[in-house]
């Protein structure tokens, strides 16, 4: 190592031979070869060299570095105080604060002052409290500097205030406000990447400051959704992490019980997350959005989505079992069958892919075989109680009202039980082993709903059933026939059925079992019946072609068997 020491100065006399042109390159290559052997240097290694190394990093701020040579800078600077002496630190830290202090608003001052506050930034996260009180100083100056900064200093000065934060822990307590008010502004900036940044410090803030999470919990929830308005996918990445992480602190005693404000109780927590799911960021509406009668962007809609995700992985495993049953209603019920999220059909489509999404991910990752077991049949409640509460609507209002709200719930319900089933296997044989709380009788229910979305989502339940248990396959199709039998003249049974059976043959090829041929040719039968008869009944006339064709595609995907 002592031979690796004196080379560790640069070269000034190389430097002075090498033409101007190729001087930033020549630099460039000695910070990354300091970056790489000052991590496993040791004191007595730097000794010598430290100071003039010392002066060689500080004499590059000042030469206009770009930010791959602001990163190395910084990183040695922390890196050289980190293995050597400190003697220099404040008066380092000074300096840099010297440049923040200057009034040069001049394009060619710029990476001086960037790389002196990526300097100060890497300094507290390597030192942490080494640093002493310097940092309220440095604190001051960066939250000043704000106001001034073009996009690319702001965005710096929240990465450094990020970086103190992280590296002083408790010990910036006295800062945390002057932190909090200047990052609530950053984090509506007008440059995406500045609020990303803004995001991060926040998140950062609230791992020591308790106020986060209690007495200004809403404000940051408003905060975060005005943030997700317009935003880029860093921003939503971010700002998701940041409200997932609040809503999930406001829920752990541990963290809250030295708090004066009022707990927050779970229904309000997921209250506050579907308000931002339902109704936005409570901005100016955008003019495609006003056409639409939506209230509501995407990227707000989609931040939340992940933020769901996160507040669950945060409270883990053990508590989603617990609380499995609340989490299901609030994010069907009062998220998916709200009119809000299904003010136009895209809308609606979009909400139900955001609400699948956090089911899927909390649900298949989270929970084990048996907690997904009673996941799949309190899905099955959900959809048997949609049912029942479209067969007690009476008048033709109330029914299609009903229908409207229970469609999205419903096909929700039934894709999320397709993947546990799927997801099971034949571990899955309990839910159809039990009669009384069994699923297939709840999903076939639903092969008689007005709603087509529905019924396919009902027959593509039915397939992953088959599927994953074989040995329901041809039971599955007994009972569609029969039952499709039995309600001829009925046009939604009749599509719905005839879905069912085509699912389930289109499933065949992945049975190892296979299907009787003699269910393919009393399958065969029943399509040409239909295609027959469909010119007897004007209003059924449709339907049983669509049927009968249905059903005859269905069994092409048989291929060589369908003619055994």
């Amino acid at each position: 190592m002592m031979e690796l020491a004196h080379s560790l100065t640069l070269n000034e006399q190389a430097v002075a031979q090498i033409a101007e042109t190729k001087r930033p390159i020549f630099v460039f290559e000695w910070l990354r070869f300091l970056d790489k052997v000052l991590v496993a240097a040791q004191k007595s290694d730097i000794n010598e060299c430290q100071k003039k190394l010392l002066g060689q990093l500080l004499h590059q701020l000042t030469e206009t570095p770009g930010p791959p040579m602001r990163r190395l800078i910084a990183k040695n600077l922390a890196a050289l105080f980190g293995v050597g002496d400190t003697f220099d630190l404040f008066q380092t830290v000074n300096k840099c604060n010297d440049i923040l202090k200057n009034k040069d608003d001049s394009p060619s001052y710029l990476p001086t002052r960037l790389t002196a506050i990526a300097c100060i930034g890497e300094m507290h996260s390597k030192l942490g409290r080494m640093m002493g009180r310097s940092f309220e100083e440095t604190v001051l100056l960066l939250i000043k500097s704000l106001k001034n900064s073009e996009s690319q200093g702001r965005m710096e000065i929240m990465m450094t205030l990020q970086k103190i934060l992280a590296g002083l822990g408790s010990a910036a307590v006295s800062c945390h406000k002057d932190v909090y008010k200047a990052t609530r502004s950053a984090m509506t900036d007008r440059s995406m990447s500045v609020r990303a940044a803004a995001a991060k410090c926040m998140l950062e803030l609230s791992k020591e400051a308790q106020f986060m999470y209690t007495t200004e919990l809403d404000a940051n929830a408003s905060l975060c959704f005005r943030a997700l308005d317009g935003s880029n996918y860093d921003v939503r990445c971010a700002v998701s992490c940041l409200l997932g992480e609040l809503m999930a602190k406001s829920q752990d005693p541990k963290l809250t019980s030295g708090s004066k404000a009022k707990p927050v109780s779970i229904d309000d927590a997921l209250g506050t997350m579907a308000s931002g799911f339902l109704r936005g960021g409570f901005g100016f509406l955008k003019g495609t959005e006003m056409i639409k009668g939506s209230s509501t962007s995407r990227e707000v809609r989609v931040g939340v989505t992940h933020a769901y995700v996160r507040f669950v992985e945060i409270r883990g495993g053990l508590w989603l079992e617990r609380n499995i049953s609340l989490l299901l209603k609030h994010l069907l019920l009062d998220l998916v069958a709200n009119p809000r999220a299904s003010a136009s059909h895209v809308d609606a489509v979009y909400s139900r892919k955001c609400v699948n999404f956090v089911l899927r991910t909390v649900l298949g990752e989270l929970l084990g075989e048996k907690a997904q077991i009673s996941a799949a049949k309190e899905l099955c409640h959900i959809i048997l109680q949609q049912m029942n509460l479209l067969g007690d609507a009476t008048t033709d209002k109330d029914s299609s009202v009903e229908s409207l709200a229970s469609q999205h719930v419903l096909v929700c319900a039934l894709h999320e039980l397709s993947s546990i089933v799927q997801h099971l296997g034949t571990s899955a044989g309990p839910l159809v082993s039990e009669p009384s709380t069994g699923i297939i009788a709840p999903v076939m229910a639903v092969l008689i709903h007005q709603s087509l979305a529905a019924r396919l989502a009902a027959a593509w339940s039915l397939r992953s059933i088959a599927v994953a248990l074989p040995l329901q396959l041809c039971l599955l199709i007994d009972r569609c026939v029969e039952r499709m039998e039995s309600l001829k003249s009925s046009p939604e049974a009749i599509g719905g059925y005839s879905c069912a059976l085509a699912a389930l043959i289109g499933g065949v090829s992945q049975c190892p079992l296979g299907m009787p041929h003699s269910k393919s040719k009393q399958i065969f039968g029943m399509a040409e019946d239909l295609l027959r008869i469909a010119s007897q009944n004007s209003r059924l006339s449709l339907h049983r072609t669509q049927a009968g064709w249905l059903l005859l595609g269905a069994l092409m995907t048989l291929g060589i068997y369908s003619g055994s």
